[in-house]
């Protein structure tokens, strides 16, 4: 639409979550490299490693740019808050996937950063990361992929493709178990998960019926490597940083009804920094409309 674009990120490499979240064999960095480099024939500027609210921060680079537009995302990952989450060998699929996607941990030590994977790694959760998760671990090294979920199959947020792919690869799925710790050796590494059975009761808030601890049904799963994969919020960076930007009690960003406008005038928002965790498609769609808004909104001016 004729407008001069500049592109703060906060990571080395442009593409976010499509770069350091989503493995090879489901999104070929090949395909988003060319991608991004029909944003950059385009003119599009990009500027790397450059966290906005510490490097800058929001209210400076507004008061160079006409319009801004906020897509950080939701990439700060959700504990269970049980005890061993501190163990070594414990990850957020975050953390997991950013290191073999973004720092090439698989090609440790060519590579700088590592990966440590044993024989048997259990993704906590099942939704389309966890099977990210799971299906990766396998690729880096693990000879067992565990999902354990505290609801059944009916409930997984994960799309059925991804589900009957995991099952290919030979994923071991431990539907209804609910992790109430993590178990480690005097060493502080990952030895195993104790958990409970679960039964399904009424629906919660979610809509999905709620799972509910089966009294005496504790075990342990004896596993060298947990991933917690039960969602993500966004960073609250930008907020703390920011007077006058409104959120709500998850922090995500509030935008005004039918629009991407958030309560600072001339800052626009989108994807899961409004929404929270959700897919590309959305983030991309909302990306489009808040471009169309913004030339609207700089005309009118």
């Amino acid at each position: 639409l004729g407008h001069a674009v500049t592109i703060y990120e906060a990571l080395h490499k442009p593409g976010g979550v499509l770069f350091y979240g989503i493995p090879q064999f489901r999104l070929p960095k090949e395909i988003l490299v060319r991608e991004i480099d029909g944003l950059k024939e385009m003119g599009v500027k990009f500027v790397m490693n450059y966290p906005v609210g510490k490097a800058e921060s929001l209210k400076s680079i507004r008061e160079r740019f006409d319009a801004t537009f906020i897509a950080t995302g939701a990439g700060l990952p959700w504990f269970l808050g049980i005890p061993g989450e501190n163990l070594n060998g414990v990850y957020s699929a975050n953390e997991f996937l950013t290191r073999v996607n973004l720092m090439q941990a698989n090609d440790f030590p060519n590579a700088d950063t590592p990966v440590m994977v044993g024989k048997r790694v259990a993704v906590i959760g099942a939704g389309n990361t966890a099977m990210d998760t799971v299906r990766v671990a396998l690729r880096v090294g693990a000879e067992h992929g565990l999902v354990v979920y505290r609801r059944s199959v009916q409930e997984m947020t994960a799309r059925v493709e991804e589900h009957e792919h995991a099952i290919q690869e030979g994923v071991e799925f431990h539907w209804l178990t609910n992790p109430v710790e993590i178990l480690g050796d005097e060493d502080g590494w990952v030895t195993g998960l104790r958990c409970v059975r679960m039964e399904l009761g009424e629906p919660d808030a979610s809509g999905r019926a709620r799972p509910i601890p089966i009294e005496g049904s504790e075990f342990v799963i004896p596993v060298d490597n947990v991933v917690l994969s039960i969602g993500n919020k966004p960073n609250p960076l930008l907020l703390q940083t920011t007077k006058g930007l409104e959120a709500n009690k998850w922090g995500c960003l509030v935008v005004h009804d039918g629009s991407s406008e958030t309560s600072r005038e001339h800052v626009f928002a989108g994807g899961d920094a409004v929404t929270g965790a959700a897919t590309v498609i959305l983030a991309a769609g909302a990306g489009k409309d808040a471009a169309a808004e913004i030339h609207r909104d700089l005309n009118a001016a």
